[in-house]
């Protein structure tokens, strides 16, 4: 078994060989001191921190053997994901409330930050372009977590004036793969990226003509099957199969892509997003100035018998 990056990082500081720059020495002690602070900060921190270049921790990294910045934290950030409890990769059975809190919500801000290392511009170019270009955007998903995400992502475009639709069961998605064409997008959502009945819709809707876009990790059966692709990667989740991170990283990817298409559309979202706005501030259950509704049966006076 090869060795983790920590136990890499011990041998290096430990080797007596050819004596090692000091700048990179000091980056390497940085990442040993404390891993985690680095998944969290980012590599212009660390260049700070270490006083040295972004350059110097790229030529670090790759002393480490990987290619790059974003492949060094990835597998960081996985080795680090292995340790914890069964309750949490980075919580401890005995930790405090004060610990917990502050553990979780650190990695929920790392998961977060880590998109837009992740994602490539490019990619989200082209998915928002078919987006906004498309006669009808039909979401398809798997499980319950994929499945609030379908349904988000279909508001967020229905509102913005798109003909959209968000399909959680196999035979609807099929069913919508078969009626779409060549100005159709089917926009796939699976983080595990593996599910046979998703990738047999996105097959048909791509025999169609559509563009399919794959929300998903790269690598997946559903990676290979999409036109456009917007890689994200999170820890992998002790609890959950799909766990909270990636919910969050999923959400702030269709944040972007949300704003994206809005800017593609120009007056006619503006318009559209100022209508919807206007009309529940006015309108609803949900408006402040909307009268509590009596739920309850009103009382029925029997009248004495005589």
């Amino acid at each position: 078994m090869n060795p983790g990056i920590l136990e890499r990082i011990d041998a290096m500081l430990a080797d007596d060989g050819e004596p090692m720059p000091s700048a990179r020495r000091e980056v390497l002690e940085l990442i040993r001191h404390d891993p985690e602070r680095v998944v969290d900060e980012g590599f212009e921190a660390l260049a700070a921190r270490s006083g040295c270049s972004v350059p110097t921790i790229m030529r670090t990294c790759r002393d480490l053997g990987f290619a790059g910045l974003r492949e060094f934290r990835l597998a960081l950030v996985q080795e680090l994901a292995v340790g914890g409890s069964p309750l949490h990769r980075r919580v401890q059975l005995e930790d405090s409330t004060e610990q917990v809190l502050a553990k979780v919500t650190k990695s929920a801000a790392a998961a977060v930050n880590s998109v837009q290392a992740q994602l490539d511009p490019r990619a989200l170019e082209a998915a928002a372009t078919a987006i906004a270009q498309a006669s009808r955007v039909d979401c398809y998903c798997v499980g319950a977590t994929s499945g609030f995400m379908a349904s988000d992502f279909q508001a967020r475009l229905f509102r913005m004036g798109l003909s959209s639709n968000a399909y959680l069961d196999q035979h609807l998605q099929l069913v919508s793969a078969a009626t779409l064409d060549g100005r159709g997008v089917a926009f796939a959502i699976s983080h595990v990226g593996g599910m046979p009945s998703l990738i047999e819709a996105v097959d048909v809707a791509r025999a169609q003509g559509a563009r399919v876009i794959a929300l998903t990790q790269a690598g997946t059966r559903l990676a290979r099957h999409a036109d456009i692709v917007l890689d994200i990667r999170v820890p992998e989740d002790p609890v959950m199969h799909v766990g909270t991170e990636a919910y969050l990283a999923h959400l702030t990817v269709m944040e972007v892509l949300t704003v994206l298409v809005a800017q593609r559309l120009g007056d006619q979202a503006v318009q559209r997003l100022s209508d919807v706005r206007r009309v529940l501030a006015t309108h609803g259950l949900d408006t402040r100035n909307h009268p509590v509704l009596a739920w309850g049966r009103p009382a029925v006076k029997r009248e004495r018998q005589a």
